[in-house]
């Protein structure tokens, strides 16, 4: 990262920024996609068993995990001010935070998976689908939360596109993984859905182990990074990443637990739904990713900006974020509504599965946008480190907002599954429009701030 001086430079930085964290996420995706569009293609069944499984997994990983991408803007803003020994020492707490996440996740799935699977009531094919896949899916768990806090250190510093190339270069081993455990080529038995977890955890365990030989023999790296700094435990330095972790992870949680309660409510419908919701749900997220890297790249330019002093730099990237966002999301989501049958067409060759997925995903527009705000407008926060009120204001928007209409919707003005996608659609706009007022007061205040300094 440099400092910019014009708009023409600050909109190249964005980008040099966004599209390696772009690519990255969208790989990241590409794993559950390769699972979602092959365990739809070897049964229905398999799919919605996937669908149960990732809903179950998805908020859990990404409110942990979130945690850890508090990393990021402490050291994007210890990067602008150059002090270089702290970093070393955030990267090696965020190690130790990751791999205790990690076993917490383990120990709960342990005792408590079974249980919640079988308070869904689910279709015994379905229920048998969801466990074996988040079962093979654990194994790959701690190089998960190793790898996203190395991963949040490296985005500190602005070198975004070595996350990329890593990321890529592991892809096809994991397509290929993915082909041999869900159809049972060649030595490998034939596990359906469930292969998808399999498969993917071996990815982890593969990309972790190439991510610490590049931290260890690359510069600026593996001057950054002190094995030192692992040796001298701080409770201080965790707590630090917590103050702002937590309050990220919980939004981040509040999002895709929403996500996910509405997957659940939905799987009291039949599979047809359940299947063409999950369908349209995995394309839509596809598409979050643009905001979502956009939101990454945001995070560390505007804490790098704050760290360095330049308050102005930090505003004109935060609305330049987010205008960039909504028109993306303005592009896509026309497309998709245009080629819906088209892209529904990847997910299944069921008709019914196909014409319902082609429907739902008519609401993808608004959806996209409002996403896009709320997205890039709480990413502008966390580069200030403000995030405690971002939390509150996601929790309103999401649980007090998104599932009361949703529900009343669906349920009482006989819109059916639509009702859920128009309610998620208006609490997301809350929550956009909302954190964007959040923004503006900080700006605010830091300006005054200057000015009372100047004074």
């Amino acid at each position: 990262m440099n400092q910019t001086f014009t708009l023409r430079e600050k909109i190249t930085q964005i980008f040099i920024m966004l599209i390696p964290i772009l690519i990255t996420q969208l790989g990241m995706f590409s794993m559950v996609f390769f699972n979602t569009i092959m365990s739809g293609k070897y049964s229905s069944v398999d799919l919605a068993g996937v669908a149960i499984g990732s809903s179950i997994w998805n908020p859990i990983f990404t409110g942990l995990s979130g945690i850890l991408l508090a990393i990021s803007p402490i050291v994007a803003q210890h990067f602008g001010k150059q002090e270089h020994k702290e970093i070393s020492s955030v990267v090696a707490h965020g190690v130790y935070l990751a791999v205790f996440l990690a076993l917490i996740v383990l120990i709960v799935g342990f005792f408590f998976l079974k249980p919640l699977l079988a308070m869904m009531d689910l279709d015994a094919g379905v229920e048998g689908v969801a466990h074996d896949y988040l079962v093979g899916l654990s194994i790959g768990i701690i190089p998960l939360f190793v790898f996203n806090a190395l991963r949040s250190f490296i985005y500190g510093l602005g070198k975004t596109r070595v996350v990329m190339f890593l990321l890529l270069s592991v892809l096809p081993v994991n397509l290929v993984l993915n082909y041999m455990l869900i159809y049972g080529k060649w030595i490998f038995p034939e596990l359906g859905g469930a292969g998808g977890g399999y498969a993917t955890a071996c990815t982890f365990w593969l990309i972790l182990i190439m991510t610490i030989i590049v931290i260890r023999t690359q510069e600026p790296f593996s001057k950054t990074v002190q094995l030192s700094s692992f040796r001298a435990f701080s409770l201080q330095k965790c707590t630090e990443i917590l103050k702002i972790g937590v309050p990220m992870g919980l939004s981040i949680f509040f999002e895709t637990s929403m996500f996910a309660v509405v997957t659940i409510l939905i799987s009291r419908f039949d599979v047809t739904t359940i299947a063409a919701y999950q369908s349209a749900l995995n394309i839509v997220s596809f598409l979050y990713m643009i905001p979502l890297s956009m939101s990454m790249a945001l995070t560390v330019l505007v804490g790098f900006e704050v760290g360095a002093k330049r308050n102005r730099d930090a505003q004109v990237y935060s609305w330049l974020g987010i205008a960039l966002s909504v028109l993306i999301a303005l592009i896509t989501g026309t497309l998709v509504i245009i080629f819906r049958y088209d892209v529904a067409a990847f997910y299944s060759n069921e008709t019914a599965v196909l014409n319902m997925t082609a429907h739902f995903l008519i609401y993808a527009l608004f959806f996209q946008i409002s996403d896009a705000v709320q997205a890039t407008a709480q990413s502008a926060l966390r580069g200030y480190k403000d995030v405690n009120i971002a939390f509150v204001i996601t929790l309103i928007a999401y649980w007090l907002v998104c599932l009361p209409i949703g529900y009343l919707l669906a349920h009482f003005a006989n819109l059916g599954a639509r009702g859920y996608w128009i309610g998620l659609t208006i609490g997301l706009l809350a929550a956009g429009v909302a954190l964007s007022a959040r923004l503006i007061y900080i700006q605010k205040r830091k300006f005054q701030s200057v000015m009372e300094k100047v004074g």
